[in-house]
């Protein structure tokens, strides 16, 4: 029997209203933040179907194809997954067809019906995924790009300027650390001599960080058996003035005497970073808290350092070491960077976990027996 697509249409037509509040109604348990998004993708999904029974003449390859393109080009500037957009369609797929399905007049076409219904939406999908992977392999590589050997140049002449900046700043700095010095040998009982020797010190420790940062690395590095625990305690003494800032709550519990292998400097500035990062992001939050704990098994030390700032968001998540990704207002995206390639150079891993109540970077290094 010949698909009578004016009745298929009219059906469609009459049935909008009641497919679209269904449809909606079933995208409530997504988040709030983008159930206006999907409501107006649904609509244009929808449409581009009637679209099509109405227009016989209509290409449908090109037609799915164009739409397919925008919703993966919207989904690639939201920062979404396309997980979501199965879910989506596939509920939208069930809605139309259980509507035909309750439609006595068209029954002896249902079978066409349904076939033409599951053309569109698998086409629809595979061109909105081809899209998407398009684009996304796209944009990898622009932000690949951006440490590509062919910016050798650019990164050359950051490097000079970040190195003249600093010997610039440096040298003032060093002025004021040496009267810093001298005031608290001549007159120690003056307040917050301390406080402000150990901010200088701070101060002087992110800049050499910045420094190290534009120049190229070497194989020059000291390799040295160090434990770890002391090594945490003394970043946790050197950030106390910035603990103090944002009133934070640090606890820190290592089991047993871990000893690792490696550059003692470097361990260090990724614990700075860390730390520093968790810091930063707990400053709005209430009772901030930050947690260090570290313990061995099968000749490995697990060290997580967790924070009850807000959650990463999970777009953002799987590309955190990536450089110049950042959720900071401020940020440069290059600490976690810097912190994932000395673990690496270790042998180690890098890992993030973040939930609505607690974020944690685990590190995972070979202990030295």
């Amino acid at each position: 029997m010949v698909l009578n697509r004016e009745m298929t249409l009219h059906f469609l037509s009459s049935h909008k209203t009641t497919i679209l509040t269904e449809w909606k109604e079933r995208l409530k348990h997504l988040s709030d933040g983008y159930i206006e998004y999907f409501e107006e993708e649904i609509e244009k999904i929808l449409n581009s179907l009637m679209k099509q029974l109405k227009n016989t003449d209509t290409n449908i390859d090109d037609m799915l194809k164009d739409l397919g393109e925008k919703i993966s080009a919207g989904r690639v500037k939201q920062h979404l997954n396309m997980d979501m957009f199965f879910s989506i369609t596939s509920t939208g797929r069930s809605i139309i067809i259980d509507q035909f399905l309750a439609y006595e007049a068209i029954k002896g076409e249902l079978s066409a019906v349904i076939h033409q219904i599951n053309a569109y939406f698998d086409k629809l999908i595979y061109f909105a995924l081809s899209s998407y992977t398009d684009l996304k392999t796209k944009q990898v590589a622009e932000q690949y790009q951006l440490i590509n050997p062919n910016h050798k140049d650019r990164l050359t002449l950051l490097g000079q300027m970040t190195s003249s900046f600093v010997h610039e700043f440096r040298n003032p700095l060093t002025s004021i650390m040496g009267f810093i010095q001298l005031l608290q040998a001549e007159q120690p009982e003056i307040k917050y001599l301390d406080i402000i020797s150990k901010e200088l010190d701070q101060l002087n420790y992110r800049i050499t960080q910045f420094l190290n940062l534009s120049k190229r690395e070497t194989d020059t590095t000291q390799i040295e058996i160090f434990p770890i625990a002391p090594l945490v305690d003394e970043v946790i003494e050197f950030l106390y003035p910035s603990i103090l800032e944002v009133n934070a709550s640090v606890s820190c519990n290592i089991e047993g005497e871990a000893q690792l292998a490696g550059s003692k400097e470097e361990f260090r500035q990724v614990l700075l970073n860390i730390i520093l990062n968790a810091l930063d992001v707990v400053t709005e939050t209430p009772n901030p808290s930050i947690d260090i704990s570290g313990s061995v098994a099968s000749g490995f030390l697990t060290l997580n350092i967790s924070n009850n700032g807000p959650k990463i968001p999970s777009e953002v998540l799987p590309s955190i070491f990536e450089p110049f990704i950042t959720t900071k207002k401020r940020g440069t995206g290059l600490g976690l960077f810097v912190c994932k390639e000395i673990i690496l150079k270790h042998q180690g891993t890098l890992t993030c976990h973040s939930t609505d109540f607690l974020t944690t970077f685990s590190i995972r290094v070979k202990t030295k027996s």
